[in-house]
């Protein structure tokens, strides 16, 4: 069995300019490297200001193809630390078709995985239909030095289906990227509910699955004054029990650190085993959109 390792999750502000946002984030890789970190993960797309509150196509432009100029600065980074990174980019496929990406940039810097978003949302300043095609490439998992991964995207983290195919995969941690904060209009009277249902969703598919599960979100207000999104933070990692190990706070960038020990893993699932007990031959209507 695989031995410990050390995870480091980035929760930082946006900045509107890219290049300012990559060097950050840079930054904030090697400084988790210093701090013992082996796999580092940034939150969804961390090299803009989170540009689907309105509908533009001039913001097009910020999209760039994987590998490309965000991957390879990573990658380097990667390679020159020694460090699993995880990083959402707006990937361009094509003309005309973008994904919202996960990519898995080895600790030699070599690119084993991409992952393109596949639950888009459709909500007020969350106007990801416009921007992203949904993702074709399933819910993989990957090899790493450090062990075997998983990534999906913010939206996906409300679907257990998704998680338990990252699981089933082999996945020991599924990390999820995630862009998700309060409108301030709605903080005082839904605010607290809204975090909680989030940070429960997530901590259940580590429950329902046996693997470590960690969320990455960005921190800060972003948009118009009176409006826009204030992005709560709250970035955290969770053991295959659901007990949160490491949390950030809502309103300051930190690196949040944890240990991930597969054998915890092995104890979890010989106690509470989900997996085995699971009836796979009752579960065809799934495929359903509804059973009416």
């Amino acid at each position: 069995m695989a031995g410990k390792f050390t995870i480091g999750l980035v929760q930082m502000r946006c900045t509107p300019h890219p290049k300012d946002n990559l060097s950050r984030a840079v930054e904030r890789i090697e400084e988790a490297a210093r701090g013992g970190a082996q796999v580092v993960c940034l939150q969804e797309l961390f090299g803009s200001q989170y540009f689907c509150q309105r509908e533009d196509a001039a913001l097009f432009d910020l999209a760039e193809p994987i590998p490309g100029p965000t991957t390879n600065v990573l990658a380097e980074t990667a390679r020159r630390h020694q460090v699993v990174v995880i990083a959402s980019v707006f990937e361009r496929r094509a003309a005309g078709v973008y994904h919202n990406s996960a990519a898995v940039l080895d600790a030699d810097g070599s690119l084993v995985s991409v992952y393109r978003k596949t639950h888009i949302p459709d909500d007020p300043l969350y106007y990801e239909k416009y921007y992203f095609t949904p993702g074709d490439l399933g819910y993989p998992a990957c090899d790493t030095r450090v062990g075997r991964l998983g990534a999906l995207v913010c939206w996906d983290q409300w679907y257990p289906e998704a998680a338990r195919l990252v699981a089933l995969r082999g996945a020991q941690v599924l990390f999820y990227p995630t862009a998700i904060g309060w409108r301030p209009s709605e903080k005082e009277r839904h605010g607290r509910e809204q975090y909680d249902a989030w940070r429960t969703i997530q901590r259940s598919h580590a429950i329902a699955n046996g693997m470590y599960v960690a969320a990455v979100n960005r921190v800060g207000h972003e948009g118009p004054p009176k409006g826009g999104l204030e992005f709560f933070g709250g970035s955290f990692l969770c053991d295959p029990f659901g007990v949160v190990i490491a949390e950030a706070s809502h309103d300051r960038e930190e690196i949040v650190y944890g240990v991930c020990d597969p054998a915890r893993i092995e104890e979890v699932r010989r106690n509470w085993p989900f997996l085995r007990d699971r009836r796979i031959d009752t579960y065809g209507a799934l495929t359903a959109r509804l059973i009416d």
